[in-house]
């Protein structure tokens, strides 16, 4: 960018999923301190979560997003066709994210998921604004992540980032992690937040609807998992902030949850009753 002579006046396009809208979030965010990033998300994950909210970052060994900055696009295209090259497993990652700004903000959205199908263009359409609706809304109350009240999007994210690290990033894509890492948060949740358990078996049977998992393999190393959690941006001062809900619809930061629960959730992820 430098060498081509580019300037205060250029623009940074991120054409792509997620990690393309990360990458060029960060370029525009650290180039001239500063340029104007248009997103571009060609995947249904990067239109309802990534695009939205500024988070811009790279991943090191340690972790996901260690390296990053806050730097909001200066416009957002969605374009519902590009959708349609998509592979099945990689559109229904997608719907991971969809499930969890349904269980912090939207019991409504959660029970139209459970009864329709969002497969034609229209459906899909509405599907994605309200998504985007959601997770405005949210960032625009802590744009920076400071006071908490953003932190409810990483509902399953504790576990499901620990999950993408332990297998170095290659064993699971992001919205299939997530969907394993909500699996342990509803255990939590039932445990410290009062989730009834009728609601948690709902959230499985919803996330097995689009075809994620909802059990680890027997052979995943589950120590990894522990490892990698020490690494997690969620932990503050040594502290775990876990998001837990209470019911499908809400979602708060809890200071109550201890490395044990965790360690427990995950242990349970092999079976589920």
């Amino acid at each position: 960018m430098i060498a081509a002579g580019l300037d205060r006046q250029s623009f940074v396009i991120g054409l792509g999923g997620g990690v393309v809208g990360d990458l060029s979030g960060f370029v525009a965010a650290i180039f001239q301190r500063g340029i104007p990033h248009v997103q571009i998300p060609t995947t249904l994950l990067a239109m309802v979560d990534s695009s939205i909210g500024g988070k811009t970052g790279v991943n090191t060994r340690d972790g996901k997003n260690l390296l990053g900055a806050v730097h909001h696009p200066s416009l957002v295209i969605d374009d519902v066709d590009l959708l349609k090259s998509l592979p099945r497993r990689e559109l229904n990652q997608g719907f991971a994210e969809i499930v969890k700004h349904a269980i912090i903000a939207d019991a409504e959205m959660f029970g139209g998921l459970q009864k329709g199908k969002a497969s034609d263009a229209l459906a899909l359409q509405q599907l994605i604004k309200r998504n985007i609706e959601i997770k405005a809304g949210i960032v625009a109350k802590d744009e920076l992540d400071r006071t908490g009240e953003r932190a409810v999007l990483n509902f399953g994210h504790t576990v499901g980032h620990a999950i993408e690290r332990a297998g170095n990033y290659r064993e699971h894509l992001h919205g299939e992690a997530i969907s394993l890492g909500m699996i342990a948060a509803a255990a939590i949740s039932m445990k410290k937040g009062g989730l009834p358990k009728d609601q948690r078996d709902a959230i499985v049977d919803l996330l097995k609807k689009f075809e994620l998992p909802t059990q680890l393999p027997a052979k995943f190393s589950r120590e990894k998992i522990f490892s990698a959690l020490a690494h997690d941006k969620k932990f503050e001062g040594g502290k775990v902030r876990f998001v837990t809900t209470s019911a499908i619809g809400s979602a708060r930061v809890s200071s109550d949850v201890t490395m044990e629960d965790i360690r427990e959730a995950v242990n349970e992820l092999r079976v589920l009753e």
